[in-house]
């Protein structure tokens, strides 16, 4: 069945939304502090400042909120689609939480508000792009609590928002500790590379035309960047990012100024499918760095929060490790 239009279906979700009110209240009548009636707290984000339960206990997740709340130990009753690539990446158990959760649509622009009133959450927690949240935002604020972050939100506010809001911070305390230890441990150990190379992070996307590639600037090579101040090449304050310009393979020659080239590996060390075409080239494999040993693959299953860059830096920390003395 075709899911009815944001603006079509505004009459026929007032009585949704007033049944779920109405459960939502007789729910506060009870002494559970995290429903509504009970103890709250504020929390300020994108959206300003907003009142939401204490202990919430029905959280629904919309956009790229998802992965981080259950990164973290949190458990959603309703959550927006996340593709079979990421999941793909993440811990069994966190799969299962996932799949546990009511699908709402395949994007914040297609929820269905209907079925997420009839989930009866005490919590909303999203993030995507700001002018989608501007046309549902009445919509999601009659249902329950919104806590709203636009693209633009560096990955650990992000981290920290869901926690605080999601009342998960036990489990970002012990990301943030081991996160901490990490790059400590990698600074102390590989300092002296960090601090005379200079490297270049290459990537391919699905999406990318036919023998092109990218230098880039954005995901995971952001955190050797700026946490472990790294020297990779990035836009200017302003500029585009360097990873939306896609460049002919017949540039993969200008890669030889490089000291070390850093590129996309799966789970098991292999090119990622879009990457594998680059590898395959002549000129890839004539560069100095591939012939050297100084071509290091990178799993990076995500950046939006601390259980995914902490596999990023566990293959950061193994591929320096296989770097040949100078």
């Amino acid at each position: 069945m075709t899911m009815p239009t944001l603006r079509r279906r505004r009459a026929a979700l007032t009585a949704a939304i007033l049944s779920a009110s109405f459960a939502l209240a007789a729910c506060g009548d009870g002494d559970d502090p995290g429903t509504a009636g009970g103890e709250t707290r504020t929390v300020t984000a994108d959206n300003g400042a907003v009142e939401i339960p204490a202990d919430p206990q029905r959280v629904v997740t919309i956009g790229n909120t998802t992965l981080p709340l259950i990164d973290m130990g949190g458990e959603p009753v309703g959550v927006t689609e996340v593709s079979d690539s990421e999941l793909a990446l993440i811990p069994q158990a966190q799969q299962d939480a996932y799949e546990a959760a009511a699908n709402l649509g395949t994007s914040a622009d297609q929820i269905d508000i209907e079925q997420l009133a009839s989930l009866e959450p005490d919590l909303i927690l999203a993030q995507f792009p700001a002018d989608e949240f501007e046309q549902i935002q009445e919509e999601l604020e009659a249902v329950a609590p919104t806590v709203f972050w636009g693209l633009d939100v560096e990955w650990k506010e992000l981290a920290d928002g869901v926690a605080e809001a999601g009342d998960v911070t036990d489990g970002l305390t012990e990301q943030k500790t081991q996160f901490e230890d990490k790059i400590a441990q990698i600074e102390a150990t590989y300092g002296a590379i960090i601090a005379d190379t200079a490297f270049v992070n290459v990537d391919r996307w699905a999406s990318s035309e036919p023998g092109t590639f990218s230098i880039a600037d954005f995901g995971c090579v952001e955190i050797a960047q700026g946490d472990l101040g790294m020297d990779f090449p990035r836009a200017a304050e302003g500029e585009d990012p360097l990873g939306w310009t896609s460049l002919p393979f017949e540039q993969l020659a200008e890669l030889s100024e490089y000291d070390v080239i850093t590129y996309p590996v799966d789970a098991e060390g292999n090119p990622t499918e879009s990457f594998a075409p680059v590898v395959e080239t002549n000129t890839w494999q004539a560069l100095p760095a591939v012939d050297s040993g100084r071509a290091l693959g990178l799993y990076c299953p995500g950046n939006n929060s601390y259980g995914p860059v902490l596999q990023y830096l566990d293959s950061l920390d193994s591929a320096l490790a296989t770097l040949p003395a100078t």
